[in-house]
């Protein structure tokens, strides 16, 4: 049996003002701590991040190959765990499907997929700025320009954040999904044995920022009908969906 040290309410309250950790070692290897702050405690259980009985294998494996082969530190797998929490619905995925992979685009994107309103915006209030500076009358103060054109960028950066948010890329051992869209959600998914072939590009603005993206061709039309755009690390991520493809279909 595991052995644990026990503290009683009445000790933890008689424990002067000061914080404490008191470990206690486990048979499993595990540790648990006890950190004692004045009246408050707080116990946690450091464990494995992946349970015994959820404990996903297949998706270590993949990651681990997206990553030169490195394993994956115990915070790495506890976000991993947190996104397919948040970002990937339940009703998504079939019965003993395993994730491999669960991408979103690089944060870039936000400014990337903005940029060229940013800088059509930027040009037209600075021929707004020189046509005002000249003594036409726009009928609006530089400030009020400044603030729109402020307002406007701001609104636009939101959006895109929001479209980010709604991005998520997902590989599992039978299927290639993409979700996307803010007001009406699209879901592209299709079979490995569908998939023809894959294709990896590299815009100049996605080379700027060290990104690139995947395109995924079907048999149904030998055309491209999905994309994962502005991946971070392509080259790794695209390495492990065709060694999915290769293994699984």
């Amino acid at each position: 049996m595991s052995r644990l040290t026990l503290i009683s309410r009445q000790t933890l309250d008689r424990l002067p003002a000061m914080q404490r950790d008191i470990d206690a070692p486990a048979s499993d290897g595990s540790q648990i701590s006890v950190r004692v702050h004045g009246l408050a405690h707080r116990i946690t259980h450091m464990m494995s991040p992946y349970p015994p009985t959820t404990r996903h294998p297949p998706l270590d494996a993949a990651l681990g190959e997206a990553g030169n082969a490195e394993s994956i530190p115990d915070d790495a797998a506890e976000l991993t765990q947190a996104r397919l929490m948040t970002f990937l619905p339940a009703e998504l995925l079939q019965g003993g499907e395993a994730i491999l992979l669960l991408l979103k685009p690089s944060p870039w994107y936000i400014l990337l997929e903005s940029l060229h309103f940013l800088v059509a915006l930027a040009i037209t209030l600075g021929l707004a700025l020189w046509a005002y500076n000249h003594g036409y009358n726009l009928g609006v103060t530089p400030r009020d320009l400044s603030l729109l054109g402020l307002g406007l960028g701001g609104v636009r950066l939101f959006w895109q954040f929001l479209e980010w948010l709604s991005r998520v890329y997902v590989l599992t051992d039978r299927r290639v999904i993409r979700v996307k869209g803010v007001i009406r959600v699209q879901v592209f998914e299709t079979q490995f044995q569908q998939v023809q072939h894959t294709t990896t590009t590299f815009s100049l603005r996605e080379r700027l920022f060290g990104l690139g993206s995947i395109h995924f061709a079907t048999a149904g039309t030998g055309s491209i009908e999905a994309s994962w755009v502005m991946l971070s690390r392509p080259l790794d991520v695209h390495r492990t969906v065709v060694q999915a493809l290769n293994r699984y279909r």
